[in-house]
């Protein structure tokens, strides 16, 4: 039996935490949180738990999570957020992985609960996520906060049975309060990236998502909360242009601006004292 390190990021998550550490006891060798100064019992619930404690200043997703994986000390981790829980099929599976670890890469399907409901159609499912992994050839990367496991085409990826359990939001308020941060964020990471939008995207990417979503993937056999998730995904994908063209704007303004205050004239030329004194 081959040695894993689960990682765990997180941040006031004493609702979350303690499901996520039992989902894993059966198939870690030891639990890892690094912690952004939490100000709840996040800390205490881990520890008592036997988890492995650090704590550093949130340096965003994906700096936070790579930083995570320096203090694991073995070579494959799996990764999990504070708000995911394996199924049994899942631990199930892993534990048959660590018999030998063939594959540098894992992949595995995650299931939202959306408001007290497993979502089981629509973009959020099969929600695919390479978690388990051998560090020393993987990272995460991507755009913050949709961070990733950046996988080379030359490295395989085997695909585990069973479910990541992502209790995502409560009550559509808490969806609704995620994605005026998210986007926000994300608006960031693609303005710092260079990334430019206009206005066909901003309005057409919210369109094609809320299709995609309720009518292709077939988010509308959820029901309500299908309709509900799908309305939220669109406005979560304008939101996000929109920001991102307000950021790039005031970009170019800021460019406009100080090219006309610091550029001199192609040719300046002394004027006659006697016009001078009059300027």
């Amino acid at each position: 039996m081959e040695l894993l390190s689960v990682v765990i990021i997180t941040y006031n998550e004493e609702k979350n935490i303690g499901r996520c550490i039992d989902s894993v006891k059966e198939v870690a060798d030891e639990i890892v949180v690094l912690d952004s100064f939490s100000t709840d019992r996040t800390v205490q619930i881990a520890e008592a738990k036997g988890a492995y404690v650090y704590r550093q200043k949130f340096a965003g997703y994906i700096a936070q999570k790579n930083k995570a994986l320096e203090f694991a000390e073995h070579n494959y981790v799996l990764c999990l957020d504070a708000d995911e829980a394996l199924d049994d099929e899942l631990r199930a599976s892993i534990l048959r992985a660590k018999k030998g670890f063939v594959f540098k890469a894992y992949k595995m399907n995650r299931c939202a609960n959306y408001c007290g409901e497993f979502i089981r159609y629509g973009s959020w499912y099969p929600e695919t996520k390479v978690r388990l992994f051998d560090k020393r050839f993987l990272w995460w990367g991507g755009f913050d906060p949709h961070d990733k496991i950046i996988v080379p085409s030359s490295i395989a990826v085997c695909p585990l049975k069973g479910d990541l359990l992502h209790y995502i939001c409560e009550t559509v308020g808490d969806h609704k309060k995620r994605n005026d941060n998210f986007s926000m964020i994300a608006a960031r990471s693609l303005h710092k990236a260079g990334k430019k939008t206009n206005w066909l995207k901003i309005l057409a990417s919210p369109a094609w998502s809320f299709l995609n979503a309720y009518i292709f993937r077939v988010g509308f056999l959820n029901g309500y909360h299908g309709l509900t998730i799908a309305y939220h995904q669109a406005r979560y994908h304008f939101l996000k242009y929109a920001k991102l063209y307000k950021l790039q704007k005031s970009k170019n303004e800021i460019a406009r601006q100080t090219k006309l205050n610091i550029q001199p004239p192609a040719n300046t030329e002394r004027l006659p004292r006697d016009v001078r004194a009059h300027v």
